[in-house]
């Protein structure tokens, strides 16, 4: 069950305000959403994995009304921040397995497809990564339209939303920046060692 962007808003307000009942209702509320985020991510995963789905929508929920100075703008605004701390949530996990292990084959980062944190997907995303970093240093906006569309599964519209931006931006800007990102990603694929 989806709920409306008044429902979530008035439950982040009423959280924000200490509501001891807001954060059951709103986990009520937004659950569903933020599984759907988190299944893209883990659904080519292998069935072994250590990092279940459930479990990244746990830790980021966790992490999101853990945040007491955060003022939730509205229903965008909170999945927007939930898409950056899964993000933060998959590229440690990620950065876990690549220090376990080293070497193998670079592949090719699909920025359409799903996340998967595989072994081998592990220095891809943390590539992607410290590409992004770099990304935000030379336009913040546009890392920030490949943070919602890529890791938080936003539409441009809902992107255009959260950003203030007129989606036909958006669409520009993600083009401009997945083409900066390929460059920059398959640069740090030969240059490593």
């Amino acid at each position: 069950m989806v709920s409306s962007s008044a429902d979530v808003t008035a439950l982040l307000l009423a959280l924000r305000q200490g509501d001891r009942n807001a954060e059951g209702r709103l986990l009520d509320a937004v659950y569903r959403e933020l599984h759907n985020i988190a299944e893209r991510y883990m659904r080519r995963e292998r069935e072994d994995h250590t990092l279940q789905t459930t479990a990244l929508v746990n830790e980021a929920y966790l992490r999101l009304v853990d945040q007491k100075s955060k003022t939730w703008q509205n229903r965008a605004h909170f999945f927007a921040v939930a898409a950056q701390v899964m993000r933060r949530i998959l590229v440690d996990y990620a950065r876990k397995h690549r220090a376990q292990k080293r070497g193998g084959e670079q592949r090719r980062l699909d920025l359409e497809g799903d996340v998967a944190i595989t072994p081998e997907r592990s220095d891809e995303l943390v590539l992607l990564d410290q590409a992004l970093e770099r990304l935000k240093d030379w336009d913040p906006r546009q890392s920030r339209i490949v943070e919602l569309r890529f890791f938080g599964g936003l539409t441009n519209e809902e992107t255009a939303e959260v950003l203030g931006v007129a989606p036909r931006t958006v669409k520009r800007d993600w083009q401009v920046a997945k083409s900066w990102l390929y460059g920059e990603i398959t640069k740090g694929v030969f240059d490593e060692p």
